[in-house]
């Protein structure tokens, strides 16, 4: 297996915390590795050592020679001022050089006459036909319909192509760097929070880009659906190290979790042999005919080895407390109108919100979701009709651009106890202990703060006082991803009214009870599920080079053409029926197998957690064995069961789209 690059016993230390002490990994050939672990950890740090934007303090970063590294930030500061399509084409390392080469070559071609010397004009002309062998080359591997697929898949029309960086958003600049990158397809591609700027099909697009990505891949994100259907491999910051895991996010805490149950288990053992033991050292100590047995047992006392258990890290854990119960409409809109300018975001929208809905508002970036979640905020107005507010509404915003939203001056605490309306400091500081905001950060300005931390300063002002309103828009964005769970578990019981905009699938199907999709100008009151909106997303699809050409046109059909498209539809159904039930019979008796296999482990380690049992080793070893044994057709059938179970979901979700 080809090693692309090793961390050697690194060190690191910023601001005065160590990050890395001692810490080795490597990322072979294949490799889509998922690096998780708390804000603060050293992910990002990491990736820039790999991409050798910083060097360490001591060890070795090494990187295969011919293999080139990209690396997509978080955050970007400065951009070059070309065209969208421009700056994507011209980013294949190598390719403005050649094309400016070129063209010093057939400028000397073009002075020399006639009369120039022959043995120059001829290594001139060989030297423009190299270069535009070479430039063919590198035509034909990275192509302008390549890039333009890329963009089309971002979110970028056709228009966009001949737009100067400069003419857009910091969001929409995230996305023509990260087009860049997936077009230079290099050995090593490093993301780190990549679909922070995306809306939901441009997710969706990426995450199938990236499935069929051949080469390595180290990524960062806060959406564990994402994470999971890229990885095949987890290096996890923990308490006790930087360990890696073989499979995606779920099977990381399936590992992680028995790992813990196992020490659990054998510390438990161990403790009993060990009571077992001085229990006869304390019977026999004084017992001449038992000396022998005394000191053999005294030796093995000594010689025992100990169980380290893992520690446990650090975590937000918090709650939403009660809110009052509010309006049974607490929200109407009617007849709402937005424009910018020319420009017209909304026109005649009217929508209602009852009382404990839980509505999640997608659509393509630039549609107005974020605008929407602004004018319900009343943080801006809109231009015509009205938003209804009764005045048992008690509503909050939580920004997507939540350091806009943030006094940079305040400390943390001064911050949260600023918006607390009269909670105790007591409370407010227990507030951002629950957030990891300890004795010393929470007299920290929030100007020095990184963006995962005045995501929680932000959270946190939301908690103390959280109204029964409320409105989030990409409450994810820049939290890790044991931070994103615990967030998704405290509005799974917040009992007030939720609106939010969210691109991270996983949030959006644990907490949506509606979706509003918003889109030409309006928002609709979508009756399906996520995964119907993002398969109605994916049939809308065309490529860039037609999107402008087609324009769909509804076409009345005869009599008899409707009848064989139902025949047809009816035949496919009933193909799918027919590879659903052998798929369901699959699922069902690998369900069973996991049943019995789990049984059988829990029934060995009950038996091991008998003294008596270390005074059989016969007995012992037999038993160990056949736990271990049991533990790996465990593994498998897991694997099994996670591929079936798969092609049963995408296949009940075909036919479910095609009933509808």
């Amino acid at each position: 297996m080809t090693t692309l690059a090793s961390v050697n016993n690194v060190s690191l230390a910023l601001g005065g915390d160590t990050l890395f002490d001692g810490l080795s990994l490597q990322v072979h050939q294949g490799d889509h590795i998922g690096l998780v672990g708390p804000n603060g950890s050293g992910k990002s740090s990491l990736f820039r050592l790999l991409a050798g934007k910083i060097e360490p303090d001591g060890g070795t970063v090494n990187t295969l020679p011919g293999v080139r590294v990209g690396f997509l930030p978080q955050e970007i500061t400065s951009f070059p001022n070309e065209e969208v399509l421009t700056f994507v084409y011209d980013s294949v390392p190598g390719r403005p050089e050649l094309r400016a080469e070129l063209e010093r070559h057939e400028a000397r071609l073009a002075e020399h006459d006639s009369h120039a010397n022959h043995d120059e004009l001829v290594a001139v002309a060989s030297s423009v036909a190299e270069l535009h062998e070479q430039i063919g080359v590198l035509d034909a591997q990275f192509s302008e319909h390549d890039a333009k697929k890329i963009l089309h898949g971002l979110g970028f029309t056709q228009a966009d192509h001949q737009r100067l960086l400069s003419e857009l958003s910091g969001g929409w600049k995230m996305r023509a760097v990260l087009a860049s990158l997936l077009f230079q397809r290099p050995g090593l591609l490093l993301l780190d929070e990549p679909t922070n700027h995306l809306d939901m099909p441009s997710v969706a697009w990426f995450s199938k880009f990236l499935s069929s990505y051949d080469q390595a891949l180290f990524l960062v994100s806060h959406d564990r659906e994402f994470l999971n259907e890229q990885v095949n491999r987890v290096v996890s910051f923990e308490p006790e190290g930087v360990r890696t895991f073989r499979g995606n996010y779920e099977r990381y805490l399936l590992q992680r979790e028995e790992e813990r149950q196992l020490l659990e288990n054998r510390a438990k053992n161990l403790e009993k042999e060990k009571e077992h033991l001085e229990q006869f050292v304390r019977r026999f100590r004084a017992k001449a005919s038992k000396a022998a047995q005394v000191q053999s047992r005294v030796r093995k006392l000594e010689k025992m080895e100990s169980v380290e258990l893992h520690a446990s890290a650090r975590e937000v854990r918090f709650s939403f407390p009660a809110t009052d119960r509010g309006a049974r409409t607490p929200m109407r809109v009617d007849e709402l109108c937005k424009s910018f300018g020319k420009h017209v975001v909304f026109d005649g929208v009217t929508l209602a919100v009852e009382r404990g809905d839980r509505i999640a508002i997608v659509g393509p970036n630039g549609a107005g979701k974020t605008t929407l979640l602004k004018i319900l905020a009343r943080e801006i107005e809109a231009s015509a009709g009205r938003v209804h507010l009764p005045g048992q509404s008690n509503v909050r915003y939580f920004a997507q651009h939540h350091a806009e939203a943030l006094d940079l001056q305040r400390t943390v605490l001064q911050e949260v106890a600023y918006a607390s309306d009269g909670t105790s400091v007591e409370s407010v500081r227990k507030v951002l202990g629950a957030m990891l905001f300890g004795e010393r950060a929470i007299d920290k300005r929030v100007s020095v703060l990184s963006g995962g931390e005045r995501a929680r300063v932000a959270l946190a002002k939301i908690l103390v006082r959280p109204g029964n309103v409320l409105l989030m828009d990409e409450p994810t964005n820049h939290l890790d991803l044991q931070t994103t769970e615990a967030l998704t578990d405290a509005l799974a019981t917040y009992d007030g009214t939720l609106l939010f905009v969210s691109h991270n699938r996983a949030f959006i199907r644990r907490l949506a009870t509606k979706l509003w999709v918003v889109h030409d100008g309006g928002v609709e009151n979508y009756p399906g599920t996520l995964d119907d909106y993002l398969w109605s997303c994916q049939q809308r699809d065309v490529s860039p080079a037609t999107e402008a050409a087609i324009k769909p046109v509804p076409q009345k059909r005869s009599r008899q053409a409707r009848k064989e498209q139902r025949r047809r539809d009816a035949e496919l159904r009933s193909k799918q029926n027919q590879g659903v039930k052998p798929l369901e019979k699959c699922v069902g008796e690998l369900e069973r197998s996991i049943a019995r296999l789990e049984k059988t482990i829990a029934e060995h380690n009950e038996e091991l957690s008998k003294p008596e049992v270390y005074d059989d080793p016969e007995r012992r070893d037999e038993l160990l064995q056949e736990a271990r044994s049991a533990q790996r057709e465990l593994e498998r059938a897991f694997e099994e069961w996670t591929e079936s179970n798969e092609k049963l979901e995408q296949l009940r979700g075909e036919l479910k789209a095609m009933e509808g």
